[in-house]
Formats: structure tokens, sequence, C-alpha cells
């Protein structure tokens, strides 16, 4: 039986180990309910459940085997570096295998406190002393060991860590271990928000991090392994163990980053959450890389070792000299040979130009051109990829690199030594399917601003016939796939019922935050589409977002206005979709007064189903559709309201460009600039907005925004403040009455000192 208490859980010693058959059953019922109950994050095993004792041993290329038996890890040497031997796993004794069957039970139920969890985990770990690595690589019982080592304390949790540290790199290695690996890093990490444990943590770290660079191939190149590597670097970096921007291998993050649709520097760029711990960091990147323990040949070529090293990169952004200690070892440079400005050899050259075409290798120089200084960006640059960027191009490795090279271009210098020779190659690029080459390339040109035109000129003539006008230009982009795939081009037409291209897709949102005088040719064609077409790309995921992209370009209102009337009367079926739903918002921002109207009018008989719809209240609020509903007319005269107050804003604060929208008389709220704005005057114009609607909320008349008397000023600013000049006045009005009371005592006062001293003077003279 398990006791719960301050004595809790000790483990019971019988002198009799025989335990019958049944017994035995029904503790492997039991473990199999407890693992059905406790699936703690990991995959389920295809071939079934694996019984306590049955092991699983990892050989160097991360291959796990079932094994059981008795033995030990052994090192031996081949070609001067240590390798780790199979371990053969020691099965858990049967007393043991139930101990740890009814911590679990206990664990399970509701019963216990905090409190006593946390001391019946510390007493469940100490008993596990001395059987670390048969218990966190057993199949079932790792499970229990991860819940002890999350909820015990931080003392038994090093003790557990310490205890099993010779043995540690075995455990990483294992499918069960690494989980009971990563969750103690975890644990660790949590642990680190009391400073008075850091002395402790570190020491236990120190002893990981020993352990693990004995022999750190086998651990790098281990598909369990290198995922403890990762959050082990995270860890004495102080970032977060779990950190989606180090860990993430999603093609989806990766593209974002590259054509800028989100910040590209990610929790490596941003100060340590945590206490960092630079010794042990240190010691891991040295000993990763140290050609006496590693073959880093070997390393570069591996799927999971070049994940580590892509994530220690990472790690070190921004680092220039800890950067230009690893990076030339990952190129191909012997160990401390590499000189700053000291150009490449012809066959480290042609080894990297090798490389780039090995996916693993593709990989970690993506990573390499990221974070490259720029002096050494700027040799891989002229040095390596000059004269051979169409031949990568077409390779179906490589062509990654050189999105990756052209997305992190740092000056014109390197756009114009690109364009050269893959801007005359957009058709021949977007023939072979490398059309996320050409989103790169658009991308990079519109970050620096440089080639602008020619860029837009060149992706045009890819996509048009000679002689031919440019109203297909959108269509064929939007569907690349289907326009070259067809041998006729000339009798090609809007495929129905496709799905449109992604990378078409992200080409054009690019090329609409270009500025008007460049896009002419496609603002042409994307408001000379068809109605049908229209509502295609909008119901669309990726047609929609190139709507959105075109509805907040720098596309004058009228040319916007043109498309959105085309959506009329599909604005209720949009709103229904979850991508149609920006689209309908994007839709009312670039509109004039009557077509807001007509937007509303559309919505308002579904409001009770856009409710029920994920991104339908958003909708419906931000839009005001229950407002409008309710008091149409006060709906117009806020809009009216709004309107005038923006107007005055942007007279105020706004561009002093002569050719700006408010000196031409048009749509302000249509025409506003899409460039990103300073956050304070973001803050000041969302302040506008919901000051004029709070105050048609709240009664009929409307108040001024700009006001040229300072009181009304204070009495506008006070009213955010509680009452302020309600008591201000008062206190005014106080300090006058209070001052003029003075004022009048004193001039009686002074009067009566007057007659008192001409009546001395009579009395001197008489």
């Amino acid at each position: 039986m398990v006791s719960v208490g301050s004595r809790a859980l000790p483990l019971g010693r019988h002198k009799s180990r025989n335990i019958s058959s049944s017994l035995m059953c029904e503790e492997n019922n039991h473990s199999s309910q407890i693992l059905s109950r406790r699936k703690m994050g990991r995959k389920g095993n295809k071939k079934g459940l694996v019984p306590p004792g049955g092991g699983v041993t990892q050989n160097q290329s991360g291959d796990a085997s079932g094994s059981s038996g008795n033995g030990a890890i052994r090192f031996t040497k081949e070609k001067g570096r240590p390798i780790l031997e199979s371990f053969i796993r020691k099965q858990v004794d049967p007393e043991t295998a139930k101990y740890f069957s009814e911590i679990a039970n206990v664990l399970d139920g509701n019963e216990v406190g905090l409190e006593e969890r946390s001391t019946i985990c510390g007493t469940a770990l100490e008993e596990a002393r001395g059987k670390e690595v048969e218990l966190a690589t057993d199949y079932v019982i790792s499970h229990t060991v991860q819940t002890l080592l999350e909820e015990c304390s931080v003392e038994a949790l090093c003790s557990f860590l310490q205890g099993c540290s010779k043995y540690f790199s075995y455990i990483c290695m294992d499918r069960s271990g690494s989980h009971v690996a990563e969750t103690a890093l975890r644990s660790l990490a949590r642990h680190l928000e009391d400073e008075e444990k850091h002395i402790l943590i570190k020491k236990t770290l120190s002893s990981i991090c020993q352990a693990v660079v004995e022999n750190p191939m086998d651990l790098m190149c281990s598909s369990y392994g290198s995922h403890f590597m990762r959050r082990l670097l995270c860890l004495c970096k102080g970032v977060s163990v779990d950190s989606t921007e180090l860990h993430s291998i999603n093609p989806g993050s990766v593209l974002s980053d590259r054509l800028n649709l989100r910040s590209s520097r990610g929790d490596s760029h941003a100060p340590p959450k945590n206490h960092a711990f630079p010794e042990q960091l240190e010691l891991l990147m040295t000993e990763m890389l140290n050609p006496d323990k590693a073959d880093i040949e070997a390393l570069l070529v591996d799927q999971y070792s070049s994940l580590v090293l892509q994530t220690t990169l990472k790690l070190l952004d921004g680092q220039e000299e800890d950067l230009l200690r690893i990076i030339p070892v990952l190129l191909g440079y012997p160990t401390g040979s590499y000189v700053k400005g000291t150009p490449m050899g012809v066959e480290l050259r042609e080894k990297i130009s090798s490389l780039v075409r090995e996916s693993a290798y593709s990989h970690l120089m993506e990573v390499i051109l990221a974070v490259a200084p720029n002096d050494l960006y700027t040799q891989i640059l002229t040095e390596v990829f000059k004269g051979s960027l169409f031949s990568m191009s077409s390779n179906l490795s490589a062509n990654y690199v050189v999105q990756s090279l052209v997305s992190h271009a740092r000056n014109k210098k390197h756009i114009k030594l690109i364009f050269e020779e893959l801007g005359s190659k957009f058709y021949d690029l977007l023939e072979m399917g490398r059309a996320g080459v050409i989103a790169a390339i658009v991308s990079a040109c519109q970050k620096i601003q440089f080639l602008e035109k020619t860029c837009c000129q060149c992706l045009a003539d890819s996509v048009s016939l000679e002689n031919e006008s440019s109203p297909w230009i959108i269509p064929r982009i939007l569907f690349l796939d289907s326009y070259f795939a067809t041998d006729n081009k000339d009798n090609w037409s809007w495929p129905n019922g496709k799905k449109m291209h992604i990378l078409g897709s992200l080409i054009l949102q690019s090329v609409f935050k270009f500025p008007t005088e460049f896009i002419e040719p496609y603002i042409t064609s994307i408001t000379s589409l068809e109605d049908v077409h229209v509502l295609q790309a909008s119901k669309d995921p990726a047609g929609t977002r190139v709507i959105e992209a075109f509805l907040v370009s720098n596309a004058s209102a009228k040319q916007k206005r043109q498309l959105i009337i085309k959506l009329q009367g599909h604005f209720g079926e949009l709103s229904l979709l979850p991508s149609g739903s920006f689209t309908v918002e994007k839709c009312f921002n670039a509109s004039d007064l009557s077509l807001k109207e007509t937007i509303l009018s559309e919505l308002s008989p579904l409001q009770s189903e856009l409710s029920k719809t994920k991104q339908g209240p958003h909708l419906l609020k931000k839009l005001d559709v229950e407002w409008y509903t309710r008091k149409p007319d006060q709906w117009r005269s806020k809009q009216t309201s709004k309107q005038s107050t923006y107007k005055a804003f942007h007279k105020t604060f706004g561009s002093k460009n002569s050719n700006s929208s408010s000196s031409q008389g048009k749509n302000f709220l249509a025409d506003a600039p899409p460039k990103r704005r300073g956050e304070g005057l973001k803050g000041m114009r969302k302040e506008i907005e919901t000051r004029v609607s709070s105050d048609f909320h709240k009664k009929p008349e409307t108040i001024p925004f700009l006001a040229g008397d300072a009181g009304s000023k204070w009495k506008k600013t006070s009213l955010k403040r509680g009452g302020f000049a309600k008591d201000f006045d008062h206190d005014n009005r106080k300090n006058k009455k209070m001052k003029m009371a003075k004022d009048g005592n004193s001039s009686s006062f002074n009067k009566d000192k007057s007659a008192a001293f001409q009546n001395k003077k009579k009395r001197q003279r008489s």
C-alpha cells in the first residue's frame, strides 16, 4: 500500500521476490491502463505497447531497436574519437514496477494536495536512485518519471539528474528516455525563477554538459538526442526551451520570414528571458565542433545534427565574434584557420557548391546566410554563388539556399549582383517551378527599395505574350502551375475549380507594396477581372490575400471601389468564410459612405449566423453592424464625423507631400497610405476612432476634435481621467474667489491705514 504524508511512500523490501504469474499479468494490464490515461505528449507506438522491461537501444544513426537484459554502456575508439556502443538496459524488477504503478495511481487522483505531491515525488525519486537509467527508458514507467520531475522540488530534481549524469547520453538517445530528459530541462528552466537555486542548477547543468560532450556526435546525429541537444542549448543561452522560433521547421514560418510577412528576428535576437549559463554554452559549442570528438563532414550532411547546428547559429545571431569562429568551420575551413578578408580556395568553393545541393546542408546554409556578419555574407555571395545562381536555383535543394541568399541581401550592391544573373531568367525560373526564388527577389527589391520598377517589369514580361495588354497578368500569376503547364499559352483562360498558387499569391502581395507608379499594369489587371473571378479569388485562401493586399495598397480610392463593387451581393456570403471575413473588413475600410451602407445592409440579416462563427463577433463589432441596424441615421452621422476627424488629423499630423490624398479631396479613409507610421501616431489614430465611437454611443451630439482655446483642451483631455475637469474648474473658481477676497481685504486695510495717517498729520499741525 502507498501511504500519504510527511513520511510518504517508502519502498517496501520483501524478503521473497517471487511474484506469481497472475500478479505479473495484473501489473502489465494496469500499466497499459496508466499509459492510455497518460500520454505525456508522445506519439503512439504503431506496433503496440512495449511492456515494462522491453528496452529501446539506440545506435549512432538514431535507429532504435528493442532489447532487454543486463548490460552497461561501453566506450570504444574509432578514428580517434569515442563512440557509444549499443547499450542493453536492465529490466525493471517487478517490485519496483509495482511501486511506481502505485505512485502513478496516487498522482492521478485528486486527494493529494500540492505540498504532499511534491513530497511524494521527492520520495519516489529517492527510491529511484541507482535505477535512473532503467526507469527513465522504460516505455511505461518513464511517463510516471516525467510527472515526478515536473512536480518535485528542485533539490530532488537535481539529485536525480546528477545520479544519472554518467549515463545521461544514453537516456537522451532512447525513445522514452529522451522525453524524460526534455522534461527535466523544462523543470530546471522553471526553477530558474528562484535566484537562490541558481548555484545548484548550474552545478547540475555542468554535470549534464560534461557527460554530453564526452561523445557529442552520437547525440547530435540521433533522432531523439538532437531534440534534447537543441533544448539544452536554449537553456544554457537563457531562452525558452520550447521556443517555436528556434525549433520550428515549418516551411510556412520560414517563408513568412523571407518575404517580410513577419519579423525575421525571433527569440534568439531578443534578450534572454531566463538566467543564462555562458560557460556551459561555450563548452557545448566548442566540443560539438571539436575535430577530435566529431567528424565535422558527417555532421554537416546529417539531418539531425544539422538541426542542432541551426539552433546554435540562431542563438548566436548578432554575436559576430562567435559567429566568425563557428561559421568558417561549417563552411569547411579547418578549425582556427579562417582569417577575415582572406579569399577562399578553389577547392573550398567547389566543396560548398556541392554541399548546398545536399538536403541537410542546404538547410544549414540557409541559416548561415541569415545570421552571417555582413563581410562574411558578401564573401560567400561573391566567391561561392556569383556566376552559379541560376544553376543553383534549378536544383531541388540549392534553390532554397538561393532564396535565403536573396532574402537576406544587405544592400543595393547585393541586389544588383543577384539581379544581373537572375533578372533575365524570370520566365525560366517560373517554368521550372522555382517561384520561390522570384518571390524572394521581389520581396528583397521592395525591402531595400532598389530596382523596383525593373523587377515589376521583368515579372510582368514573364507572364505576358508579345504585344499583349496587361489584363492577364494577375490571373496568370494566381494560377502559375496551370499557365506554365499548358503548351498552348495563347488560348489559356481562367481555370474554374482550381486552387490558386500560394507562391503566386505571395508574389502579388509583395508587388502591391511597391509605389503606385511601378505597378500600374497590375492595378489595371486586377480591376479588369470579371465579377465571377473576383468572387472566386475572394473565396480562395490564397486569392483573398491578394485582394486584401490591393485594398491596402497605394492605389486610389476610385480604383479600389472598382473592385469592391464587383463583390456587391456577396458580402454576406464572404463574411461567413474564415478568410473572406477579412476581405469584407478591408472592403469596408476602403469604401465610401454609400458602399459601406451596402456592405452593412448585407451583413445585418446574418448577425445571428455571424455571431456563431470564430471571426463573426469581431467583424460585427468592428463594422458596428448592430448600431447601423438599430439607428442608421446616427450611424451615418458618426461616419461623417469620423471622416471629418480623420481629415483634420491628417491635415495636422499627416504627410506634408503635396500629392497626399487629403490635398486632392479624396476619401482619406480609402487613400490613407499603407506605409507603417510611428507607434505614437498609430495610437493617436486609434484613440480618435475610439473617441468618436464612444461619443456617439453615449449621446447624439459630437465633440469637435480640434479646439482653439486652451480651456476646452483641458476639459477634453480630462474626460478620460475620471472628472478631472470638474475638479479643476471648481478649484479654479475657488482660487479666484479667495484671491478676490484677499484683494478686497487688502484694499480696505490700505484705506484704513491711509485715513489713520491723515488724522495723525492733522493732529500734528494743530
